[in-house]
């Protein structure tokens, strides 16, 4: 699965490819939860016939709106825009969750999302010090390899630092909000978590 997306690599690229894994076969609708530029949707649009993305950042969405990738760009709140309930088969989101309460996110994407459709979640959380230390310095470790080799490329969105949730916490929630989620720390300073709706 390839779009025009450049030679573009940073650690939220790096895992792409996660989210587009867990694309089920035959999913009609997608929605990207704050697509930045675009880049994730682009992809997406590669394996979904429509896709929605939103986000809140007015330069990133006209960004977004130069590429001719056939994908629905909303200006606009995810929390608050008038979407249909359970009404995608897929929900995206790269290191968005933590520009929102995260609780609050996390139930919204939940009550959108068909019944047998998929959640796909890559963020940042908070790191809890010293326990987290040695991971933190071993991703460093391989983020400054990654960016030798492959460059980094600095995207133009609003930054949110450090996350307010710890990955402890950020665990916890999405026990709790989506029962039976899977969720993984990565080195990369990054976690993930996806979820298949129940049917019914």
């Amino acid at each position: 699965m390839t779009v025009q997306n450049g030679n573009r690599w940073n650690h939220n690229i790096h895992y792409h490819p996660r989210i587009l894994r867990a694309v089920p076969d035959g999913s009609r609708r997608a929605l990207d939860v704050g697509c930045g530029e675009g880049m994730l949707a682009r992809e997406l649009r590669q394996a979904v016939p429509h896709v929605t993305a939103i986000d809140l950042d007015a330069p990133s969405i006209n960004q977004a709106r130069k590429y001719p990738d056939n994908v629905d760009y909303i200006l606009g709140d995810f929390l608050t825009h008038p979407f249909e309930p359970a009404s995608f088969d897929v929900i995206a989101s790269v290191a968005a969750l933590h520009h929102m309460d995260a609780a609050t996110g996390l139930a919204r994407m939940r009550d959108l999302l068909r019944p047998g459709g998929i959640l796909a979640i890559v963020g940042l959380a908070r790191s809890v010090m010293p326990n987290d230390l040695p991971r933190d310095l071993a991703g460093v470790v391989v983020g400054t390899f990654h960016r030798a080799r492959k460059g980094h490329w600095e995207h133009p969105s609003p930054t949110v630092w450090p996350p307010p949730v710890t990955y402890p916490q950020m665990r916890a929630l999405a026990a709790e909000i989506l029962p039976g989620s899977r969720y993984r720390r990565h080195l990369l300073l990054r976690y993930s978590i996806v979820w298949r709706k129940p049917q019914g």
